[in-house]
């Protein structure tokens, strides 16, 4: 079980904001719990001294270019790049720094996996430089891969039959409880114990994540086989729950 740092980027700045409350059409709903003075190289700088490995930089919409590159080349080789990726840029992002490029809305496209889309991509970069971003909201009893900034529901839930379907095609899994994240009040149990279950490809969750009790839960009902990122609870986005220290003497990278 291992800390994967994350650094979420909006409008070119180091954010923690609220689950699915970011959205083209209703930017006031927007819902922020940090904002950060320091830049995002800043972050993986500290990530880097604390050979943090595997964590992710992830594009929060439009005007994030420069503050990403900035990020990666800190750390290269030390952390994944989501948000916006397509098959026509994810070399130029591999090329910059990134150990990895993370993938939703280019695949999971129309409510749908387009498995074509996947198949270009993978041949393109590598399954080994491949992550799947399998973020999900709960509909009914299913968990189901949201899109746009988790605005829009697919109809692919996330099941093993699908997790087995798409590992022949990515290297990890990164998958947000979406309707939990940011809000600092408990992971997804349900989503967690069944992840916890499947004996795959390594995935990282993220979701919720108050305390130590919650990293705990993850490590028990996962049974030590997930890891984890933390965002608005970590002390340095603003966090009262947890240590930033702590985790990265904790479990930090082999």
């Amino acid at each position: 079980m291992r800390f994967r740092p994350c650094i979420d980027l909006h409008d070119g700045v180091v954010k923690q904001i609220v689950g699915a409350s970011l959205s083209d059409t209703e930017p006031q709903g927007l819902q922020t719990n940090f904002q950060a003075e320091k830049p995002a190289s800043w972050f993986a700088e500290r990530y880097r001294r604390d050979n943090l490995t595997g964590g992710h930089v992830i594009q929060l919409g439009h005007g994030n270019t420069a503050a990403a590159r900035s990020a990666i080349s800190r750390w290269p080789g030390g952390m994944q790049l989501g948000g916006g990726i397509t098959a026509e840029n994810a070399e130029q992002w591999l090329n910059a720094g990134a150990s990895h490029v993370i993938v939703t809305s280019w695949v999971f496209n129309e409510g749908r996996i387009h498995m074509q889309r996947l198949k270009q991509l993978t041949r393109r970069v590598g399954k080994a430089r491949l992550v799947l971003d399998l973020s999900c909201r709960k509909c009914g009893d299913a968990y189901l891969v949201a899109t746009d900034r988790w605005q829009t529901f697919t109809t692919e839930a996330v099941t093993y039959p699908l997790l087995d379907r798409l590992s022949d095609y990515c290297d990890e899994f990164l998958i947000h409880a979406v309707d939990v994240e940011g809000r600092c009040g408990g992971i997804e149990t349900d989503l967690v114990s069944y992840l916890g279950r499947w004996m795959g490809l390594p995935v990282t969750y993220a979701g919720g994540i108050s305390g130590q009790q919650d990293i705990d839960l993850i490590e028990s009902l996962g049974n030590g086989n997930i890891d984890f990122t933390v965002g608005s609870a970590l002390d340095i986005f603003g966090g009262i729950g947890l240590r930033y220290d702590d985790l990265a003497r904790r479990y930090h990278s082999d």
